[in-house]
């Protein structure tokens, strides 16, 4: 153990530890502060190089903290196209069925495989631009096909071992001022349906036509000939030396000559848009219970007995009672047009859509279509299995009328056909069990927001 032996005591300052007269008061300066001492220029630029250096480290660490966040999510899958394909042409669309890509070229029709993207054939008899392709497999390597030009007109074709059979022109007519164009067509999986909502000059109408898939594919099992001398007339002028096109100018394959053969589609509804409502005829409730079929006592609204001079009534005092809020909002009168569009769906068989029991009826083909007309209420519901007696040009009556408590702005229907949701214009999502007749639930979106589609994922 060191002991030490002398006191501790504190030694006597030196010389060189005596304070200078400039450093007397060094205690009291800023460290930071040395640099103030300089010239005027130098302190300036100084405190801008200190000023950009401060400025970097807070970009520097907000890009930091930016990149941690980002790899604390969970990064999207890239994927990069393993193959393409040359078209002739610009494409507009395309649609899959089966292992073919159909697809709609600026000048015709091309099929491609899937498997590995080569063409199989082209279409364009008619050099015509298609802008909506729609395709169904059928079975037995043979696809139906609904494409829709730039003129509107909608093309109906059977694809079968390669080959295109033109069925027919759904709406083509004679005199150019009659003719009508596609706003819209579906076509029904399994292709047993298609629809086409038409435009006319002063009206709209949606047909539904029955496909009869299982003649087409007897009839192109006997002829397995023509669809291929088909495609190989459609193909070969883009291949082909000028002396066979010549040739094939000469005495040309018509396209009606290789389709006649198929059987046309039949036109089962015309279905039209609703009328407004207007004032009642009737005398008596009798009167007007004598227009109702089948004693069913929900319908479009047209058999009441409400008159037109009570319309009239009723409207007068409701301007009268709110004529400041209708003068602040600068309403005006309109009358009710009659709507020009419509959205529907094919649906499977259901508890709402009864059938009779001398119609067949299949699990996987559709029984019915909903429609409803911008600005409706009322969501129609028609049965497809309806006897040809009908004429198709009448306009049917809805087996099911669905009234909403607002105009329906849009509705989907789920890929089982079970689930049905209407979306309204008091942005209101109503989702309904079809099986079982019966509202699952009702959403109402806040801030009243317009709802504009809606898909089921």
């Amino acid at each position: 153990v060191y002991i030490r032996k002398d006191p501790l005591e504190i030694p006597p300052p030196s010389e060189k530890d005596w304070l200078k007269e400039d450093e007397e008061d060094f205690f009291l300066q800023d460290p930071d502060r040395k640099r103030d001492a300089l010239p005027q220029p130098f302190r300036m630029v100084n405190k801008l190089v200190t000023l950009v250096f401060e400025n970097a480290m807070e970009i520097i660490e907000r890009r930091e903290m930016f990149r941690e966040v980002q790899k604390l999510k969970v990064q999207p899958t890239k994927c990069f196209p393993t193959a393409e394909f040359q078209v002739t042409g610009r494409a507009n669309c395309l649609a899959v069925s089966g292992k073919y890509i159909f697809v709609g070229l600026s000048v015709g029709l091309a099929v491609f495989k899937v498997s590995d993207c080569k063409e199989v054939c082209a279409w364009d008899a008619v050099e015509t631009e298609i802008c909506a392709i729609h395709a169904s497999d059928l079975g037995n390597e043979s696809h139906v096909l609904l494409a829709v030009d730039e003129m509107g007109l909608v093309w109906l074709f059977c694809f079968h071992k390669e080959g295109f059979l033109l069925v027919k022109i759904l709406n083509e007519m004679e005199d150019i001022s009659k003719r009508s164009t596609c706003e819209e067509v579906v076509l029904s999986p399994g292709g047993d349906y298609a629809g086409v909502l038409l435009q006319g000059n002063t009206k709209a109408w949606l047909e539904i036509y029955r496909l009869p898939k299982d003649s087409w594919l007897k009839e192109m099992e006997k002829n397995p000939g023509a669809a291929a001398g088909l495609a190989c007339r459609e193909r070969r002028p883009t291949w082909t030396s000028a002396a066979n096109i010549f040739l094939l100018q000469e005495s040309p394959v018509s396209a009606n000559q290789a389709d006649a053969k198929l059987s046309l589609p039949v036109l089962l509804l015309k279905v039209k848009p609703p009328k407004p409502i207007t004032g009642s005829s009737f005398k008596s409730p009798l009167d007007a219970l004598k227009k109702v079929d089948d004693d069913s006592m929900l319908g479009l609204g047209y058999n009441h007995l409400i008159k037109d001079s009570q319309w009239e009534q009723q409207e007068a005092i409701f301007c009268s009672t709110y004529r400041e809020y209708l003068e602040a909002e600068s309403v005006r009168e309109s009358k009710e047009e009659i709507p020009r569009h419509a959205t529907f769906h094919f649906l499977l068989p259901s508890r709402i859509l009864q059938v009779g029991p001398e119609m067949k009826v299949q699990p996987d083909v559709p029984a019915g279509i909903g429609v409803h007309w911008d600005g409706s209420h009322n969501l129609c519901l028609y049965l497809l299995n309806r006897p040809l007696k009908e004429k198709s040009d009448s306009d049917p009556k809805p087996d099911v009328v669905w009234p909403c408590a607002a105009p329906i702005a849009c509705s989907a229907v789920s890929s089982c056909s079970r689930y049905l949701a209407l979306a309204c214009e008091d942005a209101t999502i109503t989702l309904w069990d079809k099986q079982l007749g019966y509202p699952l639930s009702v959403t109402a979106i806040v801030e009243e927001r317009l709802i504009r589609s809606i898909h089921f994922l």
